[in-house]
């Protein structure tokens, strides 16, 4: 992503701020995911959590706190969510608050499908320095299969279908009820909601090339920007989804 901010403590582990970095460049595979598990019908995903900086400001000092949020939404722009945790010194937001934070304050993704992570970088920078015996019970606590903490994978099936990095499997198979969807539907093509999002803007943040590519035979507008002046070009640009940019120039 462009112009990242890295939020982090003085003298925080080398290790964790490059797991930070590494959620920051990644996080469009979590949202790719999550966006089709908003659309199935029987959920794919075990968990779906990110973690975020939160920031204060306590006696003259910014204190940050690194929390996870579920129910994630993702405009392109802000993480919106619910909090899990309690923090610990800030004072500015409880468990269960609904909270916006901005995309370059992400430190952490995780999603897990049949029990198997994806993501969960600052998880697997501490695994590195635990046991064999720590890390398993570390993994027995979660109930989740962490893996190798060598090889963080971020995509479902990505070794034996490496093609998955590029484009959701969900996105080719839905071409077809898509391009029935919007025959039925036209004006779901030129539909713009209260912030200016198009259905058009909402494929292209989720890396969809197939589903873009549909919109746009279909007649969808390019040009169209949302409330704060974007294309889905500007976001394809900003999430790095090189595959689109031919496609959206």
């Amino acid at each position: 992503m462009e112009e990242t901010k890295i939020f982090y403590a003085d003298g925080e582990n080398p290790k964790m701020i490059e797991a930070y970095k590494k959620a920051q460049d990644t996080f469009k595979y979590f949202w790719r995911e999550l966006s089709w598990e908003y659309r199935r019908i029987v959920p794919g995903l075990d968990v779906a959590c990110v973690k975020l900086a939160f920031t204060q400001e306590i006696d003259d000092e910014t204190v940050v706190e690194h929390m996870w949020i579920n129910d994630v939404n993702f405009d392109g722009e802000n993480i919106y969510g619910v909090l899990l945790n309690d923090p610990d010194e800030l004072t500015n937001v409880n468990n269960g608050d609904e909270v916006q934070i901005p995309v370059n304050q992400i430190s952490d993704w995780l999603f897990a499908i049949g029990g198997k992570t994806y993501g969960a970088f600052t998880i697997q920078a501490m695994r590195s320095e635990m046991s064999e015996e720590e890390r398993n019970s570390h993994d027995e606590a979660w109930g989740l299969d962490f893996g190798d903490f060598n090889d963080i994978l971020v995509v479902n099936e990505q070794k034996e279908k490496p093609e998955n990095i590029i484009e959701h499997p969900m996105s080719i198979n839905m071409k077809e009820s898509l391009i029935e969807f919007v025959k039925n539907n036209p004006e779901e093509i030129t539909a713009q909601d209260e912030l200016g999002y198009t259905f058009l803007h909402r494929e292209a943040i989720a890396g969809n090339q197939t589903s873009v590519e549909v919109l746009l035979e279909s007649g969808a507008d390019k040009n169209s920007k949302t409330q704060s002046g974007k294309t889905a070009l500007d976001f394809a640009k900003e999430l790095n989804w090189e595959h689109l940019l031919p496609l959206l120039q």
